[in-house]
């Protein structure tokens, strides 16, 4: 167990190596100066060229890449273009509002799923199976955005529940929860619409298996047995489906966050696209990213647990 451990390591480490040489790559190759375009149009040269000094953009490509990377290892993801304060500091400011929000999608996505794909999968064939498998494709083909700009006209403009958008901080926790359930809601709907359809695929054909059979012949009753025989059994493609959801959710966090206008993660690298900011881009993609690949890591360990026969 320990040497398959090592190797997904190995294997985390590998990409996250990929995964920085493609971001860096990709937004070098951007058209465009971001020294000229801060000072505009009637810029000097030998302005645009002490500004690029300043910025860090002069030296070759290796020498820049090894750079960010090397100060990314030591929690110094340089500094804003725009901000002129250090990246880091932008990302701790935004981060308490990115992690709750998909924290908190990711609790609704389980909870609705959860019960949701149960009920279909036991049912199966009956009037709920049906009703429930409808709505999920509904769930599934609606766009998150377009269901958050629904949100946002019945609950803030029609009913006035909630404000329409901002986060006041989390000096008000109910405030700060309650600024951020639309837009989980908006996040977790779709998500869980996906994870509901993937549980009771996987619960259907673990309840055809004849160790189900058995249980049921021994006396156990239909709940029991789902629950502690086919659930069980039936969670590896689940969490590998929680898994991918957790990178869907970030990014669909970036458009989400300009919704409400929260001052998450996702807004920061809106901004920092409009403003041609790279360094920020750069630096918070590859954090998320790291993230997301952290966390598929994260979800292959699980399965470890799940099923005792992926040990060996």
């Amino acid at each position: 167990m320990l040497r398959a451990l090592g190797r997904k390591a190995l294997s985390l480490t590998l990409s996250l190596i990929v995964a920085s040489v493609v971001i860096f790559v990709m937004l070098q190759a951007v058209p465009g100066d971001p020294a000229a375009f801060m000072l505009g149009l009637n810029a000097q040269p030998d302005t645009i060229a002490a500004l690029r000094a300043e910025l860090g953009l002069e030296g070759g490509l290796i020498q820049r890449y090894l750079a960010w990377t090397g100060g990314m290892l030591t929690g110094d993801l340089g500094t804003s273009y725009t901000y002129r304060a250090p990246v880091s500091d932008l990302v701790l400011d935004r981060i308490g509002v990115s992690a709750p929000l998909a924290a908190y999608a990711l609790i609704l996505t389980v909870l609705i799923a959860f019960p949701v794909g149960l009920i279909a999968a036991t049912r199966r064939g009956g009037p709920a199976d049906w009703g429930i498998m409808g709505a999920t494709q509904l769930g599934i083909a609606v766009p998150n955005f377009w269901f958050a700009m629904l949100l946002v006209l019945v609950f803030a403009v029609q009913l006035r529940w909630v404000s329409a958008g901002g986060f006041p901080g989390w000096s008000d926790p109910v405030a700060a929860i309650g600024a951020l359930t639309l837009p989980a809601i908006a996040l977790a709907l779709p998500q869980a619409s996906i994870l509901a359809r993937v549980l009771r695929s996987a619960v259907l054909d673990t309840l055809d298996q004849d160790y189900i059979r058995t249980a049921r012949a021994k006396g156990l009753s239909r709940r029991a047995t789902v629950v502690r025989h086919a659930l069980r059994n039936a969670l590896i493609p689940v969490l590998t489906i929680l898994g991918l959801q957790f990178s869907f959710l970030l990014a669909g966090a970036i458009i989400i966050e300009n919704v409400f206008f929260l001052p998450g993660l996702g807004r920061l690298i809106f901004q920092g696209i409009t403003q041609r900011d790279l360094i920020v881009v750069q630096s918070v993609t590859m954090l998320l990213v790291a993230s997301v690949i952290v966390v598929t890591f994260l979800v292959e360990v699980a399965y470890t647990v799940a099923d005792p026969r992926l040990r060996r």
